[in-house]
């Protein structure tokens, strides 16, 4: 699964889990969707009303200069987000009517330059079913977040195209953080991954050229061999 590796296993430490930060044990294995599907969708949910999203502590110590978002979503409709990195630009658009909660964290994020600065941890290629570049951890460790958690927003059918941004996390629901992936190939893993925006087709030219490059121990999960730095992150 994709996960954000909390505390013992690395987030997304192998290609099965795109997992997010956290404390828990989310140990990686082989196959990228057995442990999203440990993870386990939630069934369809209701959009959040004022004051319903919840971001509790991770259990980790809090992130200084990182406050969690207001748990009234302070933004709707479609939000245009431009990543700049060394390698390249990637512009992707947020769904803040379908996936209120998670939009109004990563916008928060984004807002307080967590992310600027950061490097992208994880590549997955071929021969792995999953191809990805996963982004938003600090500690580019796997194991980094920002000192809560956000709520999945699942449908049951989501699906992880070309072009798709998702966030990761641990094996258990909820435990998203900060940490993303970018679908850069159709990719097919559970609906257990809230899908809370698309990236745009030069985008996904930028992270294709990126996985072209391999990872940096040469396996199909790891590193990115060039080094992705996301210099700055904005919003709106």
């Amino acid at each position: 699964m994709l996960t954000r590796s909390l505390a013992t296993v690395a987030v997304l430490a192998a290609l099965g889990s795109l997992a997010a930060c956290g404390s828990e044990d989310d140990s990686a294995t082989d196959d990228p969707t057995t442990t999203a599907s440990s993870e386990g969708g939630s069934g369809s949910f209701e959009p959040a009303a004022e004051g319903e999203c919840a971001y509790p502590s991770d259990g980790n110590p809090a992130v200084e200069g990182v406050d969690a978002p207001s748990a009234d979503p302070t933004v709707e409709g479609e939000v245009e987000v431009s990543i700049t990195t060394n390698v390249g630009d990637i512009d992707a658009v947020l769904d803040a009517d379908t996936t209120p909660c998670t939009v109004n964290s990563f916008v928060s994020l984004v807002d307080q330059g967590y992310f600027d600065g950061t490097e992208c941890h994880r590549l997955t290629i071929a021969p792995s079913t999953i191809f990805v570049l996963q982004c938003g951890d600090p500690t580019a460790t796997g194991t980094g977040g920002p000192g809560y958690t956000i709520p999945d927003e699942l449908s049951g059918e989501e699906t992880y195209p070309a072009g798709t941004l998702a966030m990761a996390k641990t094996p258990y629901p909820d435990s998203g953080g900060s940490q993303f992936f970018m679908v850069y190939e159709d990719t097919p893993l559970p609906p257990n991954y809230t899908v809370f925006g698309t990236v745009d087709p030069e985008g996904v030219e930028v992270l294709r050229e990126i996985a072209e490059k391999g990872t940096a121990d040469g396996g199909p999960d790891g590193p990115p061999t060039e080094t992705v730095e996301l210099e700055s992150v904005t919003a709106g």
